[in-house]
């Protein structure tokens, strides 16, 4: 992982350097999230407190799945969590301050977002809530991605993320172990829990969909079921890209087209009810929100 730029941080978290990062600091090109939710792209801190922990194993994934473990050695404290991320953040930044705007570069090395995601399943970190806390004891705002299989931990949050978002990738129980060949024998149970959970949280909530043609892009009554009960802001429909160790387990013609995407957006918020808000064509991704 180091040698492809990401670098470790204390015994179980990591970063890297968004693409989208580095884009804003050259070229002011900036990511989808920056356009519908205000987070500014080259301050947007990308890291997981369980960079190699997942009790996933799913077949879009980039990483070399042989490297999932379900265990984390004893936790970090968050403090140190984030002091070494920020560090960590600041030296990969380093070689872009000769070339790039110095104002925007002393900006990025202070971050104001940290998304909560990168790799693995950052709620198997059994100090999740603390680390949310920490990140925003400094003015940050937090993006918490999750797969919904540790509904405990979301239940127990003292310090809600500023964003949620729940991964659903399956549109049923047979293709969730297709898509994500999970390491736990009830995740379809747990993700369910966690989607009725989304609807009592009071900061803003997202459904996340990877969609993989010829796995899981199909049968969107049964996603608009599925999402209903959690009753999200947004919904996000998003192409799997054909990148990493991903493009051993799946041909590059199953990476959805955008007007793949846009197409079942569509589908889905006709069964939900939503709108169709906006496609980010560099991402392949659509927002949908409520009426």
């Amino acid at each position: 992982m180091e040698k492809a730029g990401y670098r470790i941080v204390g015994n179980h978290s990591g970063i890297e350097i968004c693409h989208w990062t580095k884009e804003s600091l050259r070229s002011g090109r900036v990511c989808y999230k920056q356009k519908w939710y205000g987070i500014q792209s080259h301050r947007c801190l990308e890291m997981s407190p369980a960079i190699i922990f997942c009790n996933h194993k799913c077949v879009f994934c980039w990483r070399k799945l042989k490297w999932t473990f379900l265990e984390e050695p004893k936790p970090d404290d968050p403090k140190d969590i984030v002091d070494g991320c920020i560090a960590a953040r600041k030296a990969l930044l380093t070689g872009f301050k000769s070339y790039v705007n110095i104002k925007k570069w002393e900006e990025a090395i202070n971050p104001t977002n940290a998304a909560i995601s990168l790799a693995g399943e950052p709620t198997l970190y059994p100090r999740i809530s603390d680390l949310i806390e920490e990140f925003h004891k400094r003015g940050m705002t937090t993006f918490l991605v999750t797969n919904g299989t540790r509904p405990d931990r979301l239940k127990n949050l003292a310090t809600e993320p500023t964003q949620l978002y729940i991964s659903l990738c399956a549109p049923d129980k047979e293709s969730y172990f297709k898509v994500h060949n999970p390491l736990i024998p009830d995740g379809w149970e747990k993700l369910n829990e966690s989607l009725e959970l989304m609807k009592s949280f009071g900061c803003k909530t997202v459904i996340r969909m990877t969609l993989v043609k010829g796995l899981n892009m199909k049968e969107p009554e049964k996603y608009a079921k599925l999402i209903l009960k959690a009753e999200p802001n947004f919904i996000e429909t998003k192409a799997f890209m054909h990148v990493g160790e991903a493009q051993k387990r799946l041909p590059r013609s199953a990476m959805p087209s955008v007007e793949d995407i846009k197409n079942f957006a569509e589908r889905i918020a006709n069964y939900t009810g939503y709108k169709f808000k906006d496609l980010d064509i560099a991402s392949r991704v659509a927002l949908l929100t409520r009426k």
